[in-house]
């Protein structure tokens, strides 16, 4: 095939013009190099480059193709090399092992060009150099699309890792990352903080006698009704089952019971009026209020505030506690 490149006919030109590496290279400025260049056929499977492995040449897809891969080969492939297309090229540029595997996606025929040969024609021909440069600057593009999609994805993760699924609050994780940074803020302004532990009456019992689907509802307007009725800077979370956790940054225990209370008759209300069928009676909810003391911690705070959580059940439910 090299041979064949590098012969004197009309023929030569059709085939280089395929190749995206020689469109517009005029033959007879790169004949002699063509004929120090390889060709190999290859099978469905086999390997061309590979991370760790040391590459020295550019490959040009003659007939067949090639798939490439990044993490491991067995992943699904990122992207498929057609005839006429090369890779290699960007190791050799860099200097450094390839980035990504490159199987054969078929019975496939590939042009090898060794990089002191590249050199060569990119010194005998200034179109060959110009698509070069066109390859490379098409590699970056693609490199950057796949980390702007890798970054979107990498997001979705970080927002599902941070957020309740079911209710579309925060949690635990999320909570673990915001309640510190809150209370950090609130003792270098030398402000008071609140935290507010919800826990919904018999939920359990409640479960047993509707079902989960109706369970789920009840959370889902319990998580809405709380949302309303705190302001945007506190920081509601889903604790857990049946379990909400709210940060009041610049609040007081005092002024906390006073919010705890109002929040506790609007949830009875608005569960006792919804629309949804599955959820036609009242759903309760004790509440446990704790300030920081200082010095003091997150988890000092949360202890104190299951604690005030506890005395609110054990005075009968449907209470606040501090």
């Amino acid at each position: 095939m090299a041979e064949a490149l590098a012969s004197n006919s009309d023929y030569k030109r059709s085939l280089l013009e395929g190749l995206e590496l020689f469109r517009g290279v005029d033959p007879d400025d790169v004949k002699d190099l063509l004929q120090k260049c390889d060709r190999r056929d290859v099978e469905p499977g086999e390997l061309i480059l590979s991370p760790g492995s040391r590459n020295e040449h550019v490959f040009l897809v003659l007939s067949g193709s090639l798939n490439i891969h990044v993490g491991a080969r067995g992943t699904p492939p990122l992207a498929n090399v057609e005839v006429g297309a090369c890779v290699g090229e960007m190791s050799i540029i860099e200097d450094r092992d390839p980035s990504a595997f490159v199987v054969a996606a078929e019975d496939s025929h590939l042009l090898v060009i060794h990089q002191s040969t590249l050199w060569d024609m990119v010194n005998a021909s200034h179109e060959f150099a110009k698509n070069l440069l066109v390859v490379l600057s098409e590699r970056v593009r693609s490199h950057n699309r796949v980390i702007a999609d890798s970054y979107g994805e990498l997001r979705k993760f970080e927002i599902h890792a941070t957020t309740d699924a079911l209710t579309g609050l925060g949690n635990r994780h999320a909570m673990e990352e915001s309640f510190p940074r809150e209370i950090k803020r609130c003792e270098d302004d030398n402000k008071p903080i609140a935290l507010i532990m919800i826990d919904v009456d018999n939920f359990k019992l409640f479960n047993d006698k509707f079902g989960h689907i109706a369970g789920d509802r009840a959370l889902t307007a319990v998580a809405r009704i709380l949302k309303k009725q705190f302001r945007p800077n506190d920081v509601l979370v889903r604790y857990g089952g049946d379990e909400f956790a709210v940060l009041l940054p610049g609040v007081d225990d005092e002024q906390a019971l006073v919010i705890a209370d109002r929040v506790r008759q609007c949830v009875s209300g608005d569960t006792a009026h919804t629309e949804d069928s599955l959820i036609q009676i009242p759903i309760r909810i004790s509440m446990g209020i704790a300030a920081l003391d200082k010095p003091g911690t997150l988890d000092s705070l949360i202890r104190a505030a299951d604690a005030a959580l506890y005395r609110a059940k054990r005075a009968g439910r449907d209470a606040v506690s501090v």
